[in-house]
């Protein structure tokens, strides 16, 4: 139980100090660093799958396009969907920083 709120306070210092940087190039190298080859890729197709669902495109369009099986895209299919959905929330978070 003590290694659980261990990692629940890691998870949320690490939360608010992404979100006070102010520098993308810091945040990316620092993802990079932190995370291997395959779960940086694994990351960046997860932001991707939920873009291109967000944009309409299909499941099966985003498979062959980001070579994912479509239980990963159904899931972020799902999670898109969910009342309340921090897939969606981050979603319009990015839409603001592209108007601007």
């Amino acid at each position: 139980m003590e290694d659980r709120k261990i990692n629940e306070n890691a998870m949320q210092e690490l939360s608010k100090t992404l979100a006070a940087c102010r520098d993308p190039v810091l945040i990316e190298d620092f993802l990079k660093s932190l995370l291997t080859n395959s779960e940086s890729l694994g990351v960046a197709n997860r932001w991707a799958l939920v873009r291109l669902l967000d944009a309409g495109m299909s499941q099966r369009n985003i498979a062959k396009n980001l070579g994912l099986s479509l239980c990963n895209i159904t899931r972020g299919s799902k999670e898109l969907k969910k009342e309340d959905s921090p897939f969606a929330a981050m979603i319009e978070e990015f839409k603001k920083l592209s108007d601007k």
